[in-house]
């Protein structure tokens, strides 16, 4: 199969944010941010693997600065690694005023999805190729998160009664 270069599926996402998405002071709500996390992540997945691919968890989702209704909020979002039939995607996510031109650094997420066939069984996806120093970076990082998260999984398995 074919490699995949990291440019190949990243997009960027703007959506204006209004006052359905937030409560009553005009903050937005974290879960609607989750909402459009979850779903250009998943464009990203599908971009890279050309078949469907369905969200298998939320390594971490960390809010850093609050988003007010009429913010431009931005997603940029990438592949970070590629496994036999996973991927983990790489979302960052801005807060635009459009008035002042202001951007503020939101929230950052990290998603592994799985690529699935016509009959919905787990499928191999391209291998990733890493052009620049920061595709190899973000890589790398990737990798110590997959460890850490196989190391937890069986930490738990350990727990089980």
């Amino acid at each position: 199969m074919e490699g995949k270069t990291v440019r190949e599926s990243q997009i960027t996402m703007a959506v204006v944010m209004n006052p359905e998405d937030a409560n009553p002071t005009g903050n937005v709500h974290g879960g609607v941010i989750m909402k459009y996390v979850d779903t250009a992540a998943g464009a990203v997945a599908i971009r890279h693997a050309r078949n469907i691919a369905v969200t298998a968890s939320i390594d971490r989702l960390d809010f850093h600065n609050p988003v007010f209704v009429g913010n431009l909020l931005i997603l940029k979002v990438s592949i970070t690694l590629v496994g036999k039939t996973s991927m983990e995607v790489g979302v960052r996510v801005e807060a635009e005023n459009l008035l002042t031109g202001e951007v503020r650094h939101t929230a950052s997420a990290y998603l592994t999805f799985v690529a699935l066939d016509e009959k919905s069984a787990p499928t191999e996806v391209p291998p990733l190729i890493l052009e620049t120093k920061e595709d190899t970076r973000r890589n790398c990082e990737a990798q110590a998160r997959r460890q850490a998260r196989l190391a937890q999984k069986k930490r738990e398995e350990g727990c089980s009664v």
